[in-house]
């Protein structure tokens, strides 16, 4: 009964001991994780999500670290801008274990390092900016402070993925001045507004006078253009009536001369008659002898020219 029982025992004592080796030799790590594994209190390596094997005694799960990505609690930081205006910037930090073994050996406690480092650098880059820069350039600092940010976690084994300013506070007498400035801005832009359209009304009045005056200048021009055409014309005209009637004297002689002074006369009477002053009209005794002489002259240069 002895031996049996201390066989039992043996049996019992091997078996457990093979399963206590078994659970040292295997570390199944969830997807969310990674294990931190040392040997003799030193770093050995880090363990994936999956199951791994170990050196059963050797090789111990020293720390289990979560990689999901995690945001810090927001916070308040106290900032001074560069035009001397003291506000609170609400802030807050996505981050994610991108290195487990430097997020263990390298700092204890890792959202106040996050905490600690995000204020210095908050505060650097709202001190460069005055409050209007802040309110209105909000992404172009958060781009800033993630930039700076990232490059200060990285020895850590930490990856920033996101950092926000969600919001800006001042204190009631700054908000009363913002008030003010704003107000003095509306005022501003309605007045430059007015000042421009008093400014375009006035060009364009000045382009319809400049347009009317053009067009008033091209008419003047025309009219000078029609008159100077007409003189010239006319000059022609009494050349070529001149020329004619050189021809006619040089070839008929003194009877063209006469037709054409008979001519004028008779003219001349015409001329008289049709006036709307002539009330009487005196006629020489002759006037029947200048048409005879005319109609004398007429055959006798008809004749001449069928010749």
């Amino acid at each position: 009964m002895e031996a049996i029982g201390l066989g039992t025992i043996l049996t019992l004592v091997f078996l457990a001991f093979a399963l206590l080796v078994a659970y040292k030799s295997v570390a199944i790590v969830p997807q969310s994780e990674e294990f931190v594994v040392e040997r003799f209190g030193r770093y050995r390596q880090t363990l994936a999500a999956g199951i791994n094997l170990l050196i059963p005694f050797l090789d111990r799960v020293e720390h289990k670290v979560l990689v999901l990505e995690r945001q810090l609690d927001a916070f308040d930081i106290s900032v001074i801008t560069r035009d001397n205006v003291e506000i609170v910037l609400e802030t807050t930090v996505f981050f994610r274990i991108t290195d487990a073994a430097k997020s263990v050996y390298r700092i204890r406690d890792v959202p106040l390092a996050l905490r600690t480092t995000a204020e210095s650098i908050i505060r650097s880059a709202a001190g460069k900016l005055e409050l209007d820069d802040i309110q209105s350039s909000r992404q172009q600092m958060n781009d800033e402070i993630l930039k700076n940010l990232r490059e200060a976690a990285e020895v850590w084994g930490l990856e920033i993925t996101r950092s926000e300013i969600t919001d800006v506070r001042v204190d009631e007498a700054t908000k009363q001045a913002q008030r003010q400035q704003l107000n003095a801005e509306r005022e501003r832009r309605a007045t430059v507004a007015k000042a421009e359209g008093e400014r375009q009304r006035v060009e364009l009045e000045a382009d319809a006078q400049l347009y009317e005056a053009t067009k008033q200048a091209e008419a003047i021009k025309l009219t000078a253009d029609a008159e100077a055409y007409a003189v010239v014309k006319k000059a022609e005209a009494d050349a070529e009536q001149t020329k004619v009637i050189a021809e006619a004297i040089s070839n008929n002689g003194q009877p063209a001369i006469d037709f054409e002074i008979l001519k004028r006369q008779v003219e001349a009477i015409g001329n008289l008659a049709s006036s709307d002053n002539a009330k009487t009209i005196v006629l020489p005794t002759d006037v029947t002898k200048t048409v005879g002489g005319l109609a004398t002259l007429q055959d006798a240069l008809r004749q001449k020219g069928g010749d």
